[in-house]
């Protein structure tokens, strides 16, 4: 069965730090792109971040630069996303993705090949 598993999620207090990890099963993440989405409430889903697998180029949304890293582990089949100084901003459910190429360069569901159920992360004081 071919599909993505989001975990990490939780609460965490301003200016803290998460790891997301997202786990590939029944495919291999080293043939697609991966990228992570979030979506706040009452929001778009909006593309935070993606990993290029073709160069091992990483893309940020200006609102995560700097504060977010995506690395993988292509020995688990597993894309990270650190993401360190969290802000109130920040709250939203995060889901990762695998799919075409051009899914870094313009987060389009129509790229999409596979996407996981998300996990929640509050930031909250």
């Amino acid at each position: 069965q071919v599909q993505l598993v989001e975990s990490g999620g939780g609460l965490v207090q301003p200016g803290g730090s998460l790891r997301l990890s997202c786990a590939a099963s029944g495919f291999t993440l080293d043939d697609y792109v991966i990228a992570w989405f979030r979506q706040a409430p009452g929001k778009e889903r909006e593309g935070v971040s993606c990993f290029s697998n073709s160069d091992g180029s990483a893309y940020y949304a200006d609102s995560v630069q700097g504060r977010f890293t995506i690395s993988r582990d292509i020995s688990k089949n597993t894309v990270y996303l650190q993401m360190n100084s969290l802000k109130p901003e920040d709250t939203a459910v995060y889901s990762c993705a695998a799919g075409h190429p051009f899914l870094c360069a313009t987060y389009y569901d129509g790229y999409v090949t596979v996407r996981g159920q998300g996990t929640l992360v509050t930031v909250s004081s």
